[in-house]
């Protein structure tokens, strides 16, 4: 049991310090030089390196409570006042910790969309959302979206994620299922590639230790 423990630590570890100068508070640009080591079976640093190389924003939170302080870092530098939250798990979240956002907020004029997800897909550095639990909108419409995941959410591919909602929805499988890998892309003028077109301009995923 102390050896997993161990083991554990030593993952934890690895991704702050491999993240530290990638994505440092308050979310500077990404170092695209920036490369560590990743073993297959520790999901947290493929999922980290996979989504960062799509241009996402990761952040490592060793609990709820550093997740309130690192949340509350970043709104305070871009300014953000205007949080769009639709599901009570993360309004419960918040109420824990304290962390008190104004109510009333529609996502047509939000700065930003915090959700949860179903899961992380270590492989392709994905999240896997649903309409059943995230609505059809929320990581859409807004400018800015915020993933709030743990890591016991964490598969290696697609299929383990397909399989995990199947499991979790036994009734039926939930009637819209999206994959939100980084900030929305396109090439369609002239082979250009141009970010924040059809969805949001940045993507914030932040990974919570489970306990």
């Amino acid at each position: 049991m102390k050896t997993a423990s161990s083991s554990r630590e030593n993952i934890l570890k690895k991704i702050k310090q491999a993240l530290a100068k990638p994505v440092p508070l308050p979310f500077e640009e990404t170092s695209k030089n920036q490369a560590f080591f990743i073993n297959k079976g520790e999901l947290e640093l493929q999922f980290a390196e996979n989504f960062a190389a799509l241009q996402g924003r990761f952040s490592f939170c060793a609990d709820e409570a550093e997740l309130v302080q690192q949340l509350q870092t970043l709104f305070g530098t871009r300014q953000w006042t205007k949080l769009f939250v639709n599901e009570q798990s993360i309004r419960e979240l918040f109420t824990r910790q304290h962390l008190d956002l104004a109510s009333g907020i529609n996502l047509a004029d939000c700065d930003a969309s915090i959700t949860s997800c179903e899961c992380l897909i270590a492989r392709t550095g994905s999240m896997l959302l649903s309409s059943a639990q995230t609505g059809r909108t929320s990581s859409v419409y807004a400018p800015v979206h915020i993933c709030i995941a743990y890591t016991s959410q964490l598969v290696f591919d697609l299929k383990d994620g397909f399989e995990l909602v199947k499991k979790k929805y036994p009734s039926g499988t939930p009637s819209l299922i999206t994959f939100a890998s980084g900030p929305s892309r396109t090439a369609d003028i002239e082979k250009t590639l141009v970010t924040g077109v059809h969805g949001p301009k940045e993507v914030f995923c932040f990974l919570v230790e489970s306990r």
